[in-house]
């Protein structure tokens, strides 16, 4: 049986205090910061359903909202990119400073406008951030300037029935100059509702994170 801690956490920035849930396996060979879409939370259940997933592999996760409740209520905030990128910052630097998991590597999940912002930091912080996974990101509104800097290997997810999402996406990965791959699901919409699509998704972070967090691993 897997063996884990989980914690109710918290993140100061620039005034405003964010919540998350940390969870970090017996053995952790690195941890995996989750950047939620526009709309969603910590509570999502197909970050979690992936985060699951995660700690089989003895990989910990730091789920966060990246918007406090009033925030998230205002549309517009959702596409602020900055902002999102400012706590997903704040949050990186909490896990560098935590005793329990500042040794492991860190990995970046991001979806939707999420993806955006994990890609960002990944531009920002190209010495720590060991990988990068998009499910159904909107990479496209990182900035071109930022993506060209991106080093940490990094794999695109997109559903085979999201059109629109996968031009954005093959686009985006044209101009990245890092290790990089591109997964299609078939037979799955933007959310990957359909049976087993979801699955497909964690396995596939899984698998990217187990090897490229394992190699960094100190």
């Amino acid at each position: 049986m897997l063996i884990v801690d989980k914690d109710l956490i918290q993140i100061s920035s620039f005034g405003t205090t964010i919540e998350g849930i940390m969870t970090v396996p017996k053995q952790a060979i690195g941890m995996v910061l989750f950047a939620h879409g526009s709309g969603s939370s910590r509570f999502s259940r197909r970050n979690n359903f992936v985060a699951d997933r995660l700690h089989s592999r003895r990989i910990g996760t730091l789920l966060i909202d990246l918007l406090t409740a009033e925030e998230d209520a205002d549309f517009h905030r959702r596409f602020d990119i900055a902002l999102l990128t400012q706590r997903l910052e704040a949050a990186c630097d909490w896990l560098a400073q935590n005793a329990r998991v500042s040794h492991l590597p860190v990995g970046l999940f991001g979806a939707s406008t999420g993806a955006a912002a994990a890609f960002r930091v990944a531009a920002h912080r190209r010495q720590t951030i060991a990988a990068v996974v998009s499910r159904g990101g909107r990479p496209d509104l990182t900035g071109s300037e930022l993506l060209e800097k991106i080093k940490a290997p990094s794999l695109f997810i997109v559903g085979g029935d999201d059109d629109v999402v996968m031009d954005l996406n093959r686009q985006v990965f044209k101009d990245l100059h890092c290790l990089k791959r591109f997964e299609v699901v078939h037979g799955a919409s933007h959310l990957f509702e359909e049976k087993g699509k979801l699955e497909i998704v964690a396995v596939l972070a899984a698998d990217w994170f187990g090897t490229y967090l394992l190699h960094t691993h100190k």
